[in-house]
């Protein structure tokens, strides 16, 4: 199912999701050179790099919240889309509790400090697989009939436009590729092989 916040033909929010899994990642980083080096630098940035990340969190889950609320009540994606959300917002409130923490003394962070910033990083990662589960297995975000020769998302044309005749003929009439999403083939053909030897 296709995205409800695009630009540009794309959707919006895996656009911003970069800016705070880098910035908030960074300061993981820079908080870990601390440990390592004792080098106040490093978490002086790191303060400032949790701002901004949070704020980065902040508009990429606006965006995500207008794409789940436009998934059909019911399915798996929607409770799927809803432990993404979920998680991300822990991960946010995880950092937000960092920076309060280390506002006073950025250069000398309390453990608590680092410790929130890590723990923030693992549910990240949660979420992260929770959110390629929903695009990549789902088929949330991805225009309907999308195939290898759809035309640019930048044109009129939708994405199940550009098949060759040839494909086309050999292609099951109406076909769009939700098919197979909804009724996926056996990843193995060797299993019919089995079968048969078995049966014979």
């Amino acid at each position: 199912m296709p995205s409800r916040a695009k630009f540009a033909g794309h959707p919006i929010h895996p656009m911003l999701v970069v800016f705070p899994l880098g910035l908030l990642g960074t300061a993981v980083i820079f908080d870990i050179i601390y440990l390592m080096s004792a080098q106040s630098q490093w978490t002086a940035a790191a303060k400032y790099l949790i701002a901004d990340g949070v704020v980065g969190g902040l508009a990429a889950a606006l965006y995500g919240w207008v794409d789940w609320l436009g998934i059909p009540g019911g399915t798996r994606a929607k409770r799927i889309g809803l432990w993404h959300g979920l998680t991300n917002g822990a991960v946010l409130a995880l950092f937000v509790l960092s920076w309060l923490l280390r506002r006073d003394n950025p250069a000398l962070p309390p453990t608590g400090a680092i410790v929130a910033g890590l723990s923030a990083m693992v549910l990240a990662v949660i979420a992260a697989w929770l959110g390629g589960e929903m695009v990549y297995r789902l088929g949330v975000g991805v225009d309907g009939g999308a195939h290898l020769d759809s035309p640019s998302s930048l044109s009129d044309l939708p994405a199940g436009a550009g098949l060759s005749t040839a494909r086309r003929s050999a292609t099951p009439s109406g076909y769009t590729g939700m098919e197979r999403r909804a009724s996926p083939a056996r990843a193995y053909a060797g299993l019919d092989r089995r079968a048969r030897v078995l049966a014979d």
